[in-house]
């Protein structure tokens, strides 16, 4: 299957535009959107969102990859496979959280470009071609050429920020939820939170932080916006026990 990860939201082409190439690379293999609200021009928050979303899909899967505001730009464009499943986009830190927790990993620079190359749309003339060709079965390796590794990497250990806000005000931080135990309570823009397991066990309106489904420690509030009610952003910093904070490295 192929699998869609970008911020290009839904209000406008470019989603669209993507598939259409993809069809016309791999007809008959199936389009997932995982997601296209990873935050504005930030490959960091995507990079550790791509690796919590991806450990649910199968071996095979191609995911294909588009945060990148340095498009046009120096920045190379890189194809990873990593445990299993292959990954395609820019080599601007998006792919490296993959790269640095995976425990087998291969990686190649694009080498190729197509005639008709947009200098503002890789997504569409280069990306989306060449995973649509590896998700097709083929391995087009003349277009690749191998690299011991990934350019740009960013620091894989946990993130305590703020990674992402969905529609119901839910704050996703880039701690991943092995970190921390049901007795500690977190702290974000001076408010501490208790833990509870589920909405259920929270009182109506109370601020919480739970591990969410994707393995994150996620803020929220029983049937209301935690991000409205705590006044918060991508990017706000997530303060730990010291006893957690000394787990992050």
């Amino acid at each position: 299957m192929l699998v869609l990860f970008t911020d290009f939201g839904w209000q406008d082409p470019y989603v669209g535009q993507m598939k259409a190439q993809l069809a016309q690379a791999a007809p008959r293999v199936p389009v997932i959107d995982l997601l296209h609200a990873v935050p504005d021009f930030n490959p960091h928050a995507g990079a550790h969102l791509l690796d919590a979303l991806a450990q649910r899909f199968p071996g095979g899967s191609v995911f294909l990859c588009v945060v990148d505001p340095g498009v046009g730009g120096p920045r190379r464009g890189a194809v990873l496979e990593a445990d299993g499943r292959w990954y395609v986009g820019p080599d601007n830190g998006l792919l490296s959280v993959v790269a640095a927790r995976a425990g087998q990993v291969r990686t190649w620079r694009i080498t190729w470009q197509p005639d008709d190359l947009s200098a503002t749309f890789h997504g569409r003339d280069l990306f989306a071609p060449l995973a649509g060709g590896i998700a097709a079965g083929g391995f087009p390796g003349e277009q690749f050429a191998e690299v011991g590794g990934l350019e740009v990497n960013f620091d894989a250990a946990d993130l305590p920020r703020v990674l992402y806000i969905d529609h119901y005000g839910n704050a996703w931080t880039g701690l991943r939820g092995g970190l921390m135990t049901g007795e500690t309570e977190l702290e974000i823009k001076g408010t501490r939170l208790p833990y509870r397991r589920t909405f259920s066990e929270a009182g109506k309106g109370e601020a919480f932080w739970y591990v969410n489904s994707a393995g994150l420690v996620e803020i929220a509030a029983n049937r209301a916006s935690a991000a409205e009610t705590l006044g918060l952003k991508v990017g706000d910093v997530v303060r730990l026990p010291a006893s957690s904070e000394n787990r992050l490295h």
